[in-house]
């Protein structure tokens, strides 16, 4: 009868430690369009500090992806890599954020020839700010969004759960 006693409390430990996360997903509420962007600093994959404020007067791309160097996060960066010049002629800067360190995104940069600064969230603070904390499993992530923040600082559109292999033409498209 101790045993049983004992399992049973052994597993309702194990039960509370996996049913109740460190970070609690999408606790804060997702910035929308005609909004203000939430304000930034994060290090970049060379570790230099990136504020949102640095790019008052041009259009950011800021998109949140789940993990580097996984199939879906991949080719969503080679999209928005492929036509970063477009982005760059519409006055846009491309910004990628996830929870990964500042090293897994030199390393996803240098593997897949990135150019475009991805930022490193591993506090989870700007990823929670805009609404996009999740979570696989047991493992913490950004869940795939991506906001059009104009020239003024404000959000212009938002897009949620999107598809890596569309999502930078679309945005494109939404760039006057």
């Amino acid at each position: 009868m101790r045993k049983h006693f004992l399992m049973s409390i052994a597993a309702a430990v194990v039960a509370a430690l996996t049913l109740v996360p460190a970070h609690a997903a999408d606790d804060t509420a997702m910035p929308a369009a005609g909004q203000a962007a939430p304000a930034f600093t994060l290090p970049s994959q060379d570790g230099t500090p990136i504020s949102l404020s640095q790019y008052k007067g041009k259009w950011v791309v800021l998109y949140f992806y789940p993990r580097d160097m996984t199939p879906g996060c991949t080719i969503e960066a080679h999209k928005f890599q492929d036509s970063l010049s477009q982005f760059e002629a519409k006055n846009a800067v491309i910004l990628g954020v996830s929870v990964d360190s500042s090293d897994s995104h030199k390393q996803f940069c240098a593997k897949d020839g990135l150019t475009f600064h991805l930022l490193s969230d591993t506090s989870h603070s700007v990823v929670s700010a805009y609404g996009s904390l999740g979570s696989f499993g047991d493992v913490v992530i950004a869940n795939r969004n991506t906001f059009l923040i104009d020239p003024q600082g404000n959000i212009k559109q938002v897009w949620v759960k999107v598809n890596p292999a569309d999502s930078a033409s679309e945005v494109l498209a939404a760039i006057p």
